[in-house]
């Protein structure tokens, strides 16, 4: 059987994976081995990201929320999202902190309808 050389695909590979790894530092950015392992930890991390960036905007929505409702006069953040389940108003998380931070009227009027 006659031999196959794989030169072209071969150079392909490894010009993609160091395109990949520009401006990554020492090693990472020229060998292809540690170019490999650095682009599928970077893979690692940004999958994990995804999903922690979700629990910070919430976390951060909820500040905002509650830095509302003080200034508006309720007592805590808690208080005031039991309030507004009672009362079957269907705001989420991250409209109400959008209202909290950029209309502060309409908010207020919000958190007047819950008390």
């Amino acid at each position: 059987m006659s031999r196959v050389k794989g030169g072209v695909h071969t150079l392909k590979r490894r010009r993609s994976i160091l395109k990949q790894v520009k401006g990554y530092r020492q090693q990472r950015s020229n060998k292809e081995r540690a170019a490999r392992d650095a682009i599928f930890k970077a893979g690692t991390y940004a999958f994990r990201d995804r999903r922690a960036k979700k629990r910070d905007f919430r976390g951060l929505w909820n500040i905002r929320i509650n830095a509302g409702v003080r200034l508006a006069g309720f007592p805590s953040y808690s208080t005031f999202m039991g309030a507004l389940k009672k009362r079957g108003i269907a705001l989420d998380r991250k409209i109400l902190s959008t209202l909290a931070k950029d209309y502060p009227e309409t908010f207020n009027r919000i958190v007047a309808l819950v008390k």
